[in-house]
């Protein structure tokens, strides 16, 4: 496995672990080592770009799991192009060369946003590898070589969760959070359009089923079922912190015109951080995202685990 020592890498460990599975688990530092032994995995030392160490990881192995990436809404263009590109085919490569039976790449519904809503959509939607947002392109750009490599011998699926989020979560709850607390955030237009959600137990459950029953060469949204209002979910979310949600909100034209001006001016100025409002906070902020599940519910048999409110216990629970 790629990325076990992240949110949903280190959920799938402890789900694989907790079945009876032998697993071993890619290390970039001695805190990712240290963190995958603790949840029952063996540590590989070495990083997606370690083509020797990722082969040697994946010799005897009948299943991988690819769940590293490079991940956030803004960022140099040769680091998301090594996370998510290079990387990925470094992945496809060192298990072709282990004989490694078969790989799940954790995919997203990034790689389908550029610029317009997604509503209703299912896997037969095109991927853009066109994305003016470097995050989509280039997981677009690695879901289609996964999907490419699929072939007698080496089969490769992948699963695609939309805005994973639990206990655990040390990117998307914490951030948004801080802004909260920063007063650095507000709702845009109201922030009432409806998006799909991922529990991260759900995402977990999407990825063994892709493993078991993913035909082939194919892909598998994965959400927690019916669609829920952006504004009333992150609300939610933030009580769980003990914060309460602002009700300051913005029209769209102007924290359109911060997206623009701020991301041009990041850009020319090679500025350190990334602008107050970048494209892709906008999209989510913004667009209905709203995903159909039926193809995993027909040919894998998911069904969500984790109800929402179950999560969001979970979370309160601290």
């Amino acid at each position: 496995m790629t990325g076990g020592s992240g949110f949903i890498g280190g959920r799938l460990i402890s789900r694989l672990h907790s079945e009876g599975y032998a697993v071993r688990a890619l290390a970039r530092s001695d805190a990712a080592a240290e963190r995958v032994r603790a949840l029952g995995a063996e540590a590989v030392p070495g990083d997606l770009a370690d083509a020797g160490a990722m082969r040697a990881g994946a010799e005897g192995c009948e299943l991988a799991f690819h769940a590293a990436a490079t991940l956030g809404d803004w960022g140099r263009r040769e680091d998301f192009e090594r996370g998510n590109v290079t990387g990925t085919f470094n992945v496809l490569a060192a298990c072709t060369d282990a004989g490694v039976r078969r790989l799940v790449h954790v995919g997203t519904e990034a790689a389908l946003m550029a610029g317009e809503p997604l509503v209703e959509v299912d896997e037969s939607a095109p991927l853009r590898p066109d994305s003016p947002v470097l995050y989509s392109a280039t997981k677009a750009r690695a879901e289609q070589a996964v999907l490419d490599a699929n072939r007698e011998g080496f089969e490769t699926v992948v699963v695609r969760p939309r805005f994973v989020w639990g206990a655990g979560d040390t990117t998307l709850l914490p951030a948004i959070t801080e802004m909260v607390r920063r007063g650095r955030f507000a709702w845009i237009a109201g922030g009432r359009h409806r998006t799909s959600i991922t529990h991260v137990d759900n995402t977990v459950e999407g990825l063994m089923l892709g493993a078991a029953r993913g035909r082939p060469g194919n892909a598998y949204f994965v959400t927690d079922g019916e669609p829920v209002s952006f504004r009333e979910f992150v609300t939610e979310l933030l009580a769980t912190q003990g914060v309460a949600a602002p009700s300051r909100s913005v029209p769209k034209a102007p924290a359109r015109a911060l997206m623009g001006a701020g991301e041009a001016l990041w850009r020319l100025l090679r500025l350190p951080g990334g602008p107050p409002m970048t494209r892709f906070a906008y999209w989510v902020s913004t667009q209905e995202c709203t995903i159909r599940i039926e193809k995993a519910r027909e040919q894998l048999g998911y069904t969500p685990v984790t109800s929402i409110d179950e999560g969001l216990a979970e979370l309160r629970a601290g």
